[in-house]
Formats: C-alpha cells, structure tokens, sequence
C-alpha cells in the first residue's frame, strides 16, 4: 500500500475523481503523485510539547469492538452484520480475514489498561458491541449482563488508573437480525431499536461515563455499504451502471483501496444512501433526546456525533474550483453536521439531489437541531478539488452526486488546520474534539519485529498534525482533545490485518496477540510525561455479591 507514503502538493497530481452539480458539471479530486519524495523525509513542522495546548486539553486513543474485541460468539454474544459480512463473503475481504477474534480485547483489556496508563493517555474511547449488549438486537429478547459485566468491568478498570472512558454506541455493527427483519438503517423501525440499545448503555454505564458519541462516522458506514458495497450489506454499484459511474467506482475513497466494486447485492445508489442518512441522523437526535430528557442532569456528561472529514482544496484560485471544494465538504461532513446544527441539509445537497433527498418534518427539525454538546472529527488527509463536465445524460446517482475518492491516504497535516477553520466559520463556535486522527503501514509479515516497531513516519504525523491543531486554537477554535487512531493495530475492516494504524504492534501470528510499543508509543509517552492536569478519578461502581454489577432492568437474555 505505497499510495499511504503520499504526501498532498500543488504540483504531480495524477488522480481524478468527480461530482456532479446541477450544470453537468463534476467534482474532479486530485491526490498527489506516488513518486513524491517519502513524507519522512519532508521538512519537518517544529516539536510539539504537551505544555503547548490548555491544561484541560485531552489526549487520548481509539478502537472499536469489532476491531479489536473478538470473541465474537462468546458469554451469549448475538451475530452482528459484520461477523456475518466476514465469515460469508471473505473474497469482499483483502486478506480473507475476520474479527471473530480481533486483538482479543475481550480477554486482554486489563494488560491493555495497563500499557494505556503507562504511556499516559487521559482517555480511551471504545465503542460498545451492540450484539454484546442485546444479543436478540431488541429490548424486547433481553439484556445480557455478562454483555453489560464486560462493559463495567472495562469502564471500571479505566477509571481505576485515571483514564476517562469516551463511548461510541454505533461504530458499524447493526445486530444482524434487524437487517434480515427489516433491513436495519433503510427503515424506520431501526430508530426504536437503536434508542432502546443506547438507553440501556446510558442507564447502565452513565453513572461513571461522561462522554457519549452516538454515531461514528455515518459517511462511512453509509457510502461503503449502500454504495461502493465494500463494507455490509455491500449494496449500491453494480456492472450496469453508466460507464461514467463504472470508472468511477474503481477509484480509492475514505478506508478503501482502488478496484472494481462492482459484486454487490442489488440496491439503489441513487437512492438508498439519503435513505440511510436521514434514518441515521433521526436515530442520533432521538438518543440524544432521551439522554438529555432521562439523564443528563444527573449523570452530567456530554453527547454528541463523530463524522470524517478531509479538507478539499481548490485546485486553481477559480471561483468553479472553490465551489468544488465547498461542495465536496458539503456532501461528506455537511451532509450530517448541517442538520444537527440548522435543521436542514446543506443549500447544495438539496440542489443537487434534489427530490431524492429525504426532508425533515418540523417536529424532525425541531428534533435534530441543535442535537449536540461538541463536534466529533475524524480527520485523516485532504484533496485537490476541481471541476470537470459530465456527460449530458448521466443518470443520478450518488457516486455522481457527490465525488468518488482517491487513493485515500495522503499525508497532509495543514489540512486539519483549514478544516477546523471552516467549521467555525461554517457551524459556529462550537466544542470540537478530534476523535480519530492517525496513519498506517503496510502488513509486511516478512519483516522483523524491531523492523517493524520503527515508525518515525507516524511520530512526524502526529507531530505535524498537532502543530496545525495548535494552530487552530491559537486562532480561536475551541478544539478539546486528540484521539490517536489507533491504539493498537487492528483489524482494519475491508483491509484486514492487511494495514497497521497502531502504536502498538500486534503479533497476528504468535497466537497471542502480543503488544509491542512501537517508537511512536514511546514519542508519545515522553511527550505526555511532561507536566498536564490528570483528570480526577470518579469512583468505580460498588460491586454486588455475584460479581454482575449493577441492577438489570429486564431479566438477562442469558
């Protein structure tokens, strides 16, 4: 994966990808070169220090439960579409693998506590396996208490060495039940299975966690399933579609490698993908609704929704060039910031989609307005935006709608600086915490372990990208804390095990599952070591006799 060495610049641009707007015009996304000198090798931004950003300023690391829990089948765990996606379609897979094991969290969390205190993060954040909770996927077929006994076990151990839990509810895995009932987020129904999960999480675990994020990256999960079919249910493009959308459909987006997408399972990419949206925002409104009407001012924390976002920028100082630019942000982290900020979709969906795209009722709007205390961002690379004619006819379609993308990882640390710039221009001076932010190497199982723990290329990531962050705060930018994606390396969903985003490094093959600190580990325990305000400890919760914690609201499912 060479195309991850990339670094973004204004001259040897080679890749292009496009969007339609309402005069047949396309977005043209342009990445840099392969042959570019390594990002390593480029001048370096100044050394950051933990004393240059605000006291209360958090710093922390992310994963979520399918990439790193495993024990997928394990304490009355249900099936959850991506332990179904993985274990029946491997081909859709790039190594073939699946996260029925993972890292093996599940069974490792205290050594992983552990190695999180001695690097000396603030917080970890970890999304909670739906499945694990409910394993019928509904209130109605039970709540598991060794599901819930986990999440405890975990939440307490955190808070017991100082470490603030950070919840993502929805990280991608839909009980795969409510996909064969009703197709999980394509029908309304989902919207009372899904409160009803995040209801038991916030009465169960919201005595000691303060911070909540509804959804993670709903761009994500719904253009990789609904429309590239890369990640569940894999629909959306298929071999029939113009030759426009076909050539298309092979350039990289966000999280996925370039290649033909065309083996999906029916669907409607014109279609579906707003569907699913809208249904994903109302799901995130509601939670965000029983928790402030049932719990928030007791339990007194905060919610809100992390969605990706890359920085485009205008390719020439054209105003055709700027719009570009607009309207690919608008499309990624418009399409679900705007509604919970205004009400309504961004001025340029609704133009472009037109009918297609669902619209709020005034009891919605009043509903998903202003459903958020702070912004969550994962930020990863940014793209040159062009724009280019499209054919006449091209039928609609959201690959044509929006842009597809390229290959997806470049290298830009200024980018998360223009981004943060526009939010607050664009949304207002809101809380914003960088939820994800981080870079992967290959997998190469022919190099040794020392080979492989040396990773200045991510120490100058992290490095760079927080100078720009530090940048946007000295700007005025209320930015509150930085995730580093990711803790450990995990499986990467599409890629498998095929790509490491960690500072740790996992053994996949010992059988163990062994940590390694790689360099960037020890950068950042030296970098966090200088002198920050720890947070103070809350108390674990008070343990009943049978070890199962506290009182369950229904009869366990098992």
């Amino acid at each position: 994966m060479a195309y991850q060495n990339n670094v973004l610049s204004s001259a040897n641009q080679n890749s292009f990808l496009s969007m339609a707007n309402q005069n047949n015009q396309f977005l043209m996304i342009t990445g840099a070169d392969s042959k570019l000198n390594d990002y390593v090798n480029t001048p370096t931004c100044p050394d950051v220090k933990r004393a240059d950003f605000p006291e209360d300023f958090v710093f922390g690391a992310a994963t979520s439960a399918y990439q790193v829990e495993g024990a997928w089948n394990v304490d009355g765990k249900g099936f959850s579409n991506w332990d179904d996606f993985a274990l029946r379609f491997p081909e859709k897979i790039e190594d073939g693998s699946n996260g029925c094991i993972a890292i093996d969290q599940y069974n490792l969390f205290k050594e992983d506590v552990s190695l999180m205190k001695k690097i000396g993060l603030q917080s970890y954040r970890f999304s909670v396996a739906w499945t694990r909770i409910l394993p019928g996927g509904r209130l109605s077929t039970g709540v598991s208490n060794r599901g819930v006994k986990y999440y405890n076990d975990l939440i307490d151990a955190l808070l017991s060495q100082g470490i603030e839990p950070r919840i993502t509810l929805f990280h991608w895995d839909i009980p795969q039940c409510l996909e064969l009932e009703y197709q999980g987020f394509l029908d309304r129904r989902i919207l009372e299975d899904f409160c009803d999960f995040a209801e038991v999480c916030f009465w169960e675990f919201g005595d000691r966690v303060k911070n909540w994020i509804t959804l993670n990256e709903p761009w994500s999960f719904t253009v990789m399933g609904y429309v590239y079919g890369t990640y569940p249910p894999s629909k959306g493009a298929t071999a029939k579609q113009s030759p426009t959308a076909i050539a298309l459909l092979s350039n990289s987006i966000h999280r996925s490698k370039s290649g033909p997408r065309y083996h999906t399972f029916g669907g409607n990419p014109a279609i579906e993908p707003y569907i699913v949206a809208h249904h994903l925002i109302l799901a995130h409104a509601h939670a965000v609704d029983i928790y402030r009407e049932k719990y928030q001012a007791v339990q007194g924390g905060q919610i809100g929704m992390t969605n990706v976002a890359c920085w485009y920028e205008p390719f020439s100082e054209t105003q055709a060039d700027k719009d570009a630019g607009s309207r690919a942000i608008d499309f990624q982290i418009g399409w679900f910031v705007a509604p919970i900020v205004t009400g309504d979709y961004p001025e340029s969906m609704k133009e472009r989609v037109g009918t297609r795209l669902p619209i709020f009722t005034s009891q919605e709007e009043k509903l998903v307005k202003g459903s958020y205390d702070f912004l969550g961002v994962n930020y990863y690379t940014s793209y040159y935006a062009v724009n280019h004619p499209l054919p006449p006819d091209e039928p609609p379609n959201f690959i044509t709608d929006r842009r597809p993308g390229s290959n997806w990882l470049y290298i830009v640390p200024w980018g998360i600086y223009k981004l943060m710039n526009h939010l607050k221009e664009t949304y207002g001076d809101n809380e914003i915490y960088i939820t994800e932010n981080g870079v992967s190497e290959p997998n190469d199982k022919g190099q040794n372990i020392k080979k492989a723990l040396s990773d200045e290329r991510r120490i100058k990531y992290h490095n760079d990208h927080l100078f720009y962050l530090k940048k946007a705060i000295d700007n005025g930018v209320r930015v509150k804390g930085y995730y580093i994606w990711s803790l450990f390396d995990n499986y990467e969903w599409a890629e498998g095990y095929s790509s490491r985003f960690g500072i740790f490094f996992v053994d996949f093959e010992n059988g163990r599952f062994t940590r390694f600190p790689k360099n960037s580990a020890i950068w950042w325990m030296n970098f966090l070591g200088q002198k920050f305000k720890i947070p103070s400890k809350k108390k674990a919760r008070p343990t009943d006799e049978d070890g199962e914690g506290s009182v369950k609201r229904l009869r366990a499912a098992n």
